[in-house]
């Protein structure tokens, strides 16, 4: 099939690179053209966009276009697609990391232009290009089902690794229900290791350790895989800071264990940390100290300069 993709970041020109490999037609279209070019120049099959019109333009109607890009600035390029001749018939996607209640407005708003929405929630990374998205689709039947040739072709196998999961909106729902999971996930790996490490007395070998539990134990997992290679290549992780950013779907998680009376303390704790990694110096931390030095006479910390 033929469609554009606008913005080829780490996920949008890798959906590019892995379409454009299965034969499908891609016009590409990134703000900076000299990334368009570049892709445009090693995949035989993906049409440099050198705007939202032109990207427009190069496709047949009814068509389809596949958007990849930061949530905070969706509405503006739909608008603006729209003005520039997205009409009745055509298709937009949204594969990016977006609201679930945002994505159902979205759709309606669209819906009522005569024109279809499908929310792909897309997970895979950098490794998508060789191993696959696993991708959870939110739409009408029709729009899943003009989609499909892409979607089969974006999974890890035409049958596996994607699914229709419900209406527009369904899609990032399970997405962002999945990243808290794997907020989750990240947090307790962290936490083991970091158990692990702080026993001294063992001189223990994290890296050998990760690499028995990657074969028959229950904790083996993707994630897993990550740490061994990052404890190969550095096994004292000294090159990185503790900071730890979050794009947005552990807080829409918790908030939707809020909104739902749902109990999901595993997952609200796992984004608190994140925050906690952004403070160099936790005023919690330093009240703590203090209120266990007031009541029991525990040694204290200065800080540094102090």
């Amino acid at each position: 099939m033929k469609l554009a993709i606008i913005g080829l970041g780490r996920m949008g020109a890798n959906m590019a690179r892995r379409l454009s490999r299965a034969g499908h037609e891609v016009v590409a279209y990134n703000r900076t053209q000299a990334v368009t070019e570049a892709l445009a120049a090693e995949e035989s099959h993906i049409t440099v966009a050198t705007s939202l019109a032109d990207a427009l333009g190069k496709l047949e109607l009814p068509r389809v276009v596949w958007l990849m890009l930061p949530h905070q600035i969706l509405d503006n390029t739909i608008a603006e697609l729209q003005q520039q001749g997205l009409v009745k018939g055509d298709l937009v996607i949204d594969g990016g990391n977006s609201n679930f209640n945002l994505s159902m407005a979205r759709g309606k708003a669209l819906q009522e232009a005569g024109i279809e929405f499908v929310d792909v929630g897309t997970s895979g990374g950098v490794w998508g290009l060789e191993n696959g998205y696993s991708m959870m689709v939110g739409g009408s039947a029709t729009a899943v089902e003009r989609l499909t040739p892409a979607l089969q072709s974006l999974a890890p196998t035409p049958e596996t690794g994607w699914g229709h999961v419900g209406p527009v909106g369904s899609g990032h729902f399970t997405k962002m229900v999945h990243n808290g999971i794997e907020y989750g996930m990240m947090q307790a790996y962290a936490e083991g290791y970091e158990l692990l490490q702080a026993r001294e007395a063992f001189h223990l070998d994290l890296e050998q350790i990760s690499k028995i539990w990657q074969h028959g134990s229950v904790v083996r997992s993707w994630l897993l895989d990550l740490c061994t290679d990052a404890l190969g290549r550095d096994p004292h992780l000294e090159k990185l800071s503790d900071w730890v950013d979050d794009s947005g779907e552990g807080r829409w998680t918790v908030q939707e264990s809020i909104d739902s009376a749902v109990p999901t303390p595993v997952l609200t704790l796992a984004l608190m940390m994140r925050f906690r990694s952004r403070q160099e110096s936790s005023f919690a931390g330093r009240m703590l100290a203090a209120m266990r030095a007031g009541f029991g006479g525990h040694a204290v910390k200065k800080a540094e300069g102090e």
